[in-house]
């Protein structure tokens, strides 16, 4: 694109919105952990040369041209496409949710290289699970893993409030882990054994090939996954609409 600066970027495609009768408008989490967005110039068009480049989930290395308002896509050469992420309804929805937790940690202008290897690797997980179990842990894993990250990391080995050692509550609105006497004062705590909170710790502190590999009932996973929704959305102030999807399948 003659008179416009450009530069190269890799990216996952998190989201995208419709613009006019062809194009879309991409929002991407770049190799840098900042979060971008371009017009993608007939992406919508049947046989589009981007078309397949920047579907969602899709790990990228994009030529992006400076516009007025937002960069465009001027080449883009296909990475990663996650292609088993595709045409399964349970991982499309677990991508689904874990791309929308990583828009909603990541800034335009705000550099952090750990979070795009992250989101990467989850990625890749949510194709190597076996299972549902595995699926939800996946995602569950992420979101600790990405919020512990950014600054929300839960208080799991005491009570969060007067630091008692045998803690078997827990609020996310709290901050994490509360005894008994804390929790009566901390509405809508919920209480938990020591192998539920032992696998919030393993959530944050495993590999995710550890995770994968690791033995968890439907029901433990289930619930794990719904503790790092609620962690989310009460410590980043949104309604998660694609994770409310995915739980509600």
């Amino acid at each position: 694109m003659p008179g416009r600066r450009t530069h190269r970027t890799r990216g996952i495609v998190l989201d995208h919105v419709k613009l006019g009768e062809q194009d879309l408008i991409v929002t991407l989490l770049t190799a840098d952990g900042a979060r971008a967005r371009a017009v993608a110039k007939g992406a919508r068009k049947p046989g589009g040369r981007l078309a397949a480049r920047v579907e969602l989930f899709s790990e990228t290395d994009f030529l992006l041209a400076s516009g007025r308002n937002l960069d465009i896509v001027s080449e883009a050469t296909l990475v990663d496409p996650h292609e088993r992420l595709r045409g399964d309804l349970e991982r499309v929805s677990a991508a689904s949710a874990a791309c929308e937790v990583a828009r909603l940690t990541s800034f335009e202008d705000a550099e952090d290289s750990f979070v795009y290897p992250l989101l990467s690797r989850a990625l890749r997980a949510l194709e190597e699970a076996a299972d549902q179990a595995h699926l939800d842990l996946s995602v569950a894993a992420y979101v600790f893993k990405v919020l512990a990250h950014e600054g929300w990391r839960p208080e799991l080995d005491h009570c969060i409030a007067c630091g008692d050692p045998s803690p078997l509550w827990f609020s996310a609105a709290a901050g994490g882990a509360l005894c008994e006497s804390c929790a009566r004062e901390v509405p809508g705590a919920e209480p938990v054994s020591p192998s539920q909170l032992a696998w919030m710790r393993a959530l944050i502190g495993s590999t995710f090939d550890q995770l994968l590999a690791a033995d968890v009932s439907a029901e433990c996973a289930l619930w794990l996954v719904g503790c790092a929704h609620m962690w989310a959305a009460t410590h980043l102030d949104a309604r998660l609409k694609a994770f409310e999807f995915m739980l509600a399948l």
